[in-house]
């Protein structure tokens, strides 16, 4: 006949004093209380793993803190588990292995690894502008919340300040940003799923705006400030380059000698400097290539003793080793007298504008600025098929800035000497 145990009390606990080596007082059903010489009190359950039958001990943690009754409690969890045939000691140690990796997959962390494959699909500044709103508006807050525990309700009371502000457009950008990362997270096992995909849905849609440009007959006079601005000379020069070229601001700011193809008299800008839309992003790492006209090619000439030895065509005035900043054309534009008349990127619109007015072709135009649809293979077909053609177009607009600059010498008037003239 088996011998009976006789279940544990408190009191008898609490008695127990260590002795010259550890020893063990059974509860029954497997539950015991070691005393460790020390002096340390702790619980154990002894079992055999299914399956082998190898008996082993696990820990159930340390008395006081773990009571007899708790002890008693978590030996009836550990058996129903092995009346399942699952070993509760593996059990334990994948749990608290699942609990610490939740618990180090902070909001931060997870941004973090999402942004390193953000940074592949988008511009080296677009990505910078992504992690800076992150951090300035989202990171404070729930930047150390583990991701699995973020729910939408607290995210939406995050945002509400900025919508307090009117900051509309700023939420919207957010919004998207937050649902891809959680995206991402989702997509590589950390989450179950997405609480975040619909709370753009809680704010108001910003009101769609145009970036401020000017009216085809200003050219001139914007010709005109641009000669007599006291701005640098490599400042005058990136915005009359980008004016030709018609390009975004980032794209001018941070284009390369190295970019340029002088025999075949183009402009060669990497894929991973160009804006695309999401879906032509994820097909297509086509460079965009930039026809350069007698007016640019002689740009190039006038600002070549200035950075022909450097790497970036507008070399940074502190740091001539890097590029001009994005928003140099626009601080520029500004001190001209053109706040919230126009900025960088509405010189795009004032060439489009111009052009279309002028009856060239739309889908020239659409190909000189680079704008993608979601065709991607019409996009690269119409690359290749309208090369030329825009080599003509680029050309007629380079004339056209020229002729609006007359007596107002332009940098880039290859037929007057390249010389500014300061009126």
């Amino acid at each position: 006949m088996p011998k009976l145990t006789k279940p544990l009390t408190n009191t008898q606990i609490a008695k127990a004093k260590p002795k010259s080596a550890d020893y063990k007082i059974a509860d029954g059903g497997g539950l015991y209380i070691r005393i460790r010489k020390g002096g340390t009190k702790d619980w154990i359950f002894r079992y055999l793993i299914p399956y082998t039958k190898n008996r082993t001990d696990m820990s159930l943690g340390i008395y006081p803190h773990i009571t007899l009754a708790d002890a008693r409690e978590l030996r009836a969890v550990a058996k129903k588990q092995l009346a399942n045939d699952i070993d509760p000691k593996v059990f334990k140690k994948h749990t608290l292995k699942n609990i610490t990796l939740e618990k180090s997959n902070t909001f931060e962390s997870v941004m973090n690894k999402w942004l390193v494959v953000k940074r592949t699909e988008v511009s080296d500044d677009h990505a910078t502008d992504i992690k800076r709103s992150l951090e300035l508006h989202i990171l404070p807050l729930i930047g150390s919340r583990a991701v699995n525990e973020i729910t939408a309700s607290e995210m939406i009371e995050v945002l509400q300040p900025l919508q307090a502000k009117g900051n509309f457009e700023t939420i919207r950008r957010l919004c998207q940003r937050l649902n891809e990362c959680m995206i991402f997270a989702f997509n590589s096992g950390i989450v179950t799923n997405n609480p975040l995909s619909k709370i753009n849905a809680a704010f108001q849609s910003p009101e769609e705006t145009h970036l401020p440009t000017i009216k085809p007959n200003e050219l001139p006079e914007l010709m005109k400030a641009i000669t007599r601005a006291s701005i640098k000379i490599v400042t005058k020069c990136l915005i009359e380059w980008q004016l030709h070229c018609m390009v975004r601001p980032s794209e001018a700011a941070t284009a390369e000698w190295v970019d340029i193809d002088f025999a075949n008299k183009v402009w060669i800008i990497p894929a991973s400097k160009m804006k695309k839309t999401e879906k032509a992003r994820k097909k297509s790492d086509e460079p965009h290539v930039v026809p350069l006209t007698e007016q640019t090619l002689a740009l190039l000439e006038f600002i070549k003793p200035i950075s022909g030895h450097r790497d970036y065509i507008f070399p940074a005035d502190r740091n001539p080793k890097t590029h001009t900043n994005t928003q140099t054309s626009n601080m520029a534009l500004k001190r001209m007298g053109y706040d919230k008349r126009l900025v960088a990127h509405g010189l795009r619109a004032l060439a489009s504008t111009t052009l279309n007015e002028a009856g060239f072709d739309g889908d020239i135009i659409e190909a000189a600025l680079a704008h993608t649809h979601g065709n991607e293979v019409r996009n690269a077909y119409n690359r290749t098929k309208y090369l030329e053609r825009r080599r003509a177009l680029m050309q007629a607009w380079s004339n056209h800035i020229e002729q609006a600059a007359t007596g107002n010498m332009s940098m880039a008037d290859s037929k007057k000497g390249l010389r500014l003239v300061n009126e």
